[in-house]
Parts: structure tokens; sequence; C-alpha cells
């Protein structure tokens, strides 16, 4: 089953500048789908489409077969939908276990033990992030921050897991750590989709994915086809 289907999503920036043009693509229900290209090739704004905060002019965006289009941020959390911004954007002057309890926000408050068995789930995945419950977010680690803010956005216990770049300014061995945490949450069962510019990263954990070369998607397919192919290799992963 199809949790989110996007059909010829069209973005316009300043009235005039097309960032996207009829841009198709969907995420299967417990799939990792990653969404690859260069800077400026319109891969985050489908993103920010889907998450409402850019305008849409054309296309229609469907998450558990029913429109989401012209919803605001705080209703797609309502309906499931949790994003990890890019560059984290944490608290910096608040505990790590208060930035979480944030991530709780939609949670009303007579509902403290769900709010706990939910913060106790995130210390079960980022065993750093218990040892570091009292610690200033903004002293952590780029890696413990980003681990934070996945953790956040799973506080509302989501469906689907949208993440920004979610390797950016992290070093590889972060990365790596981040990425596995990405699959043991997939696993659980939550479907996500992921923007990044790291592709070789990305299609390491990915099931499928698709390239966006200028506000278009150029190639497509699953991470074994995506990674073989020839022109790929050389344009995105650097293999002559």
């Amino acid at each position: 089953m199809k949790i989110l289907e996007i059909e010829n999503l069209s973005v316009l920036y300043d009235k005039s500048v097309r960032a996207l043009e009829n841009v198709s693509f969907f995420v299967e229900q417990g799939e990792i789908v990653v969404l690859l290209g260069l800077n400026g090739a319109g891969k985050s704004t489908a993103l920010k489409a889907i998450c409402g905060l850019v305008e849409i002019n054309n296309g229609i965006i469907n998450f558990q077969n029913k429109s989401i289009n012209g919803l605001m941020p705080d209703q797609l959390v309502k309906k499931g939908i949790s994003l990890v911004p890019e560059r984290r954007r944490i608290f910096p002057t608040m505990t790590v276990l208060e930035n979480l309890e944030m991530g709780a926000y939609t949670l009303k408050k007579n509902q403290n033990a769900l709010i706990k068995e939910r913060i106790e789930r995130n210390f079960k995945l980022f065993p750093i992030l218990e040892e570091r419950k009292k610690q200033k977010a903004g002293t952590l680690s780029g890696g413990e921050q980003q681990m934070l803010a996945i953790g956040r956005s799973l506080m509302i216990n989501p469906s689907m897991l949208l993440l920004d770049e979610p390797s950016i300014g992290l070093s590889p061995n972060n990365v790596e750590k981040v990425f596995q945490k990405l699959i043991e949450i997939n696993k659980e069962g939550t479907s996500l989709l992921i923007v990044e510019q790291n592709v070789l990263a990305a299609l390491q954990i990915c099931h499928r994915g698709y390239i966006f070369e200028v506000g278009k998607i150029a190639y497509e397919g699953t991470k074994d086809y995506l990674m073989n192919d020839e022109k790929i290799k050389s344009v995105f992963l650097g293999n002559k």
C-alpha cells in the first residue's frame, strides 16, 4: 500500500522561478525512499511541499489515501507525519530531556505515562541520549544532536518520518551511526522519506530512490539499479 503519493507536483519560487515541474513519486508502507541530487535540484523543495512549508502551484499530495494539500504543519503532525529538519533545529539551551518532551507537544497533559514511555523508547534506541539527558542540547556533538532531532520527531509515534539532509555536517563515522539507527526505526514499522546529498550513504540504506535534476526526476529505481547504473555511478558516485 502507498502511504505517500505525490502526483504532478509543481512549485514556483517568486512566481516565476520553477523549482519543481510535474514531479511524481511515492512511498510504500514500510519503505525507506530517498530523494537525491545536487544542491538546488529540487529535492528539499519537494519535502517542504509535503510538509506545507512552501506553496504548491499544482499537484496532489496524498497520505494514507487522503489529500493533505493545504494542511498546516501542525495538522500534518496530528496525522502522523513528522519532520527532522535540515541542521537539526534543536533547542540548544534546553536539556536533552526537555527537547524530547517538546516533541510530544501534541499529546495532552494527562498523557504523561505515554510521554514517559516514548522517552524510554528513545533512550533504548539512542542510549547516548539517556547518558546526556540532563545536558544542554547545544553542548552535544553533531551526531548526538542529529540523534536528538530524530528522537524528538519520534515522540509523536509517526507513521512516516521525513528527514532533510540528515548527514549534513556529520563525520563519516557519525553518518554511519545515524543511518544505522534509521534502519532500526524503519524495521519497527515507520516509513522513511529522506532527502540527501550523500548519495552513496543514502543508497546503502534505502529500498528505492529518485534522483532530481533541475526540478525534475531524472532517474528512479531500486537501490541496486541506481548503484549499478553507469551514468549514475559516474555523475553522482564519482566512479569513472
